[in-house]
């Protein structure tokens, strides 16, 4: 069975400053009609970054849709056009101060595909060097931690670490 659903109209329900949200009506493969609510995100990008061969950068900030501070990969949104691996060099150097001479793409995730149309793109820094540091976000509170890799995965398997994007970047290494 070919379980492509056809778009027969969308509508924009909400326009926003990181995401639109969009109202879908698509014909099933049955023929029957349904709608579909589609969040739009411009995608981001997540950077594992090796301190050296058993250190990784990690973030801790609050995140306010789940009321709680994570600790995840340093990572940022792909502004319009922006190509990944400048993003992921940018907020590197944004969220922890570092820069990279190895900067390696690893491959791409979707966060929800169910409702949302987010690609995060997951690149290895190695050979870091000191930066620029304090160019965040001005509505961004970020503490940069160092952490053995097998640590953060122990802290993976126990549920300390929680982050969709750095779970699946520790699965590409």
């Amino acid at each position: 069975m070919d379980f492509i659903e056809k778009t027969i109209d969308e509508k924009n329900i909400y326009k926003g400053k990181i995401i639109n949200v969009n109202l879908r009506t698509v014909e099933l493969p049955n023929g029957k009609i349904s709608k579909r609510e589609i969040v739009n995100h411009p995608g981001g990008v997540a950077i594992l970054a090796f301190k050296d061969d058993n250190t990784i950068l990690m973030v801790e900030q609050f995140r306010n849709p789940i009321q709680k501070k994570l600790l995840e990969l340093p990572a940022g949104k792909l502004e319009p056009g922006e190509d990944t691996k400048v993003c992921g060099l940018r907020e590197l150097e944004e969220e922890t101060g570092y820069k990279a001479d190895k900067f390696e793409y690893m491959g791409k995730i979707v966060t929800s595909p169910g409702f949302c149309d987010e690609y995060i793109y997951i690149y290895k820094a190695e050979d870091l060097y000191k930066g620029t540091t304090g160019l965040g976000d001005e509505d961004e509170f970020i503490n940069v931690h160092e952490l053995n890799i097998e640590k953060a995965k122990e802290m993976i398997k126990n549920g300390e670490i929680i982050d969709g994007k750095t779970i699946s970047a520790f699965a590409m290494i």
